[in-house]
């Protein structure tokens, strides 16, 4: 026979087994993001290497930032990354959502089509659009036994048809999965309204615009963040595609791939690398902030 619990013991109980389940997930979270990010944010103010502690350098690593010809042609390549896949991103996958939402005949094959890349390893993905657009290559190739070109395109050795070769990358593999949220966003829309205005006499178009679009108006707020801040974030698509190099003189590297170049190796720049991190975390902080003061006007 069990013997009950006094009331000091339940309540005892009641305020230490919450604490104790959701302790691995809080020990979790604090070995590999909040300290992580604590030792960032010290490292950024030293001079450390991998071999050696380093020492206090106060605000050196964000001013030699000033001079770093690398890191401005870096933050080019990811605006420009940003500034192309942001609308792209944000108005393709609903018109796709639109299309592929409509209860026809096959229509689940060309949704299982779209969200097939997304599935995809991104690096398995880069190695395969690199082989099609080497100067070998598939594209390449068919080209000029078409008589389209004389001679290769340098996709993967010229600077912006480089950058413009991951972007196409990046949107074909983000296409489907943007096209899910959208899907359930659409969900969420009346159909009344859609009834409504046709009754009124407004074409397809003009149901988009007026009823569609507004019906998703957060969620496409919602979309253009996580576009946003993806982009600015790119590493896999333009490292594979240029082979480790960041393309010809290393001028089409992204920001993360420049962090990794400082970080990585014996003679990296711990100190450094940390102080870019900062101005990533800084930048990639405005689209979020951008999306609340959006909220809360829509609100």
């Amino acid at each position: 026979m069990t013997t009950p619990l006094l009331p000091a013991q339940s309540a005892l109980r009641r305020r230490i087994i919450p604490w104790l389940l959701v302790a691995p997930a809080a020990l979790w979270l604090f070995v590999f993001n909040v300290w992580p990010s604590l030792n960032t944010l010290v490292l950024a103010f030293t001079n450390a290497k991998p071999l050696s502690g380093g020492h206090f350098t106060g605000l050196d690593n964000f001013g030699r930032m000033l001079d770093d010809t690398q890191l401005v042609d870096a933050l080019l390549n990811s605006i420009v990354f940003m500034a192309v896949c942001l609308p792209v991103l944000t108005f393709l996958p609903l018109l796709l959502a639109v299309l592929v939402e409509k209860k026809i005949p096959g229509i689940t094959f060309f949704r299982t089509a779209f969200y097939t890349p997304v599935v995809a390893s991104a690096v398995v993905v880069a190695l395969i659009w690199s082989w099609l657009l080497s100067d070998r290559g598939v594209i390449n190739g068919l080209a000029q036994e078409m008589g389209v070109l004389q001679g290769p395109l340098p996709f993967l050795t010229d600077r912006w048809l480089l950058v413009f070769s991951a972007i196409t990358l990046t949107v074909w593999k983000g296409l489907g999965y943007y096209m899910i949220i959208y899907l359930s966003a659409l969900g969420n829309v009346r159909r009344e309204l859609h009834e409504a205005a046709a009754v009124d006499g407004a074409g397809p178009v003009r149901r988009f615009w007026s009823v569609t679009v507004p019906g998703v108006r957060n969620t496409m707020l919602l979309v253009s963040v996580l576009v946003a801040v993806s982009a600015l974030r790119v590493f896999s698509e333009l490292f594979v595609l240029s082979n480790g190099t960041g393309g010809p003189g290393g001028r089409a590297m992204s920001l993360v791939m420049l962090i990794q170049l400082y970080s990585r190796g014996f003679y990296g720049h711990f100190g450094y690398a940390s102080a870019l991190s900062i101005l990533l975390f800084v930048i990639t902080i405005g689209p979020m902030l951008l999306l609340a003061r959006l909220s809360r006007k829509a609100a």
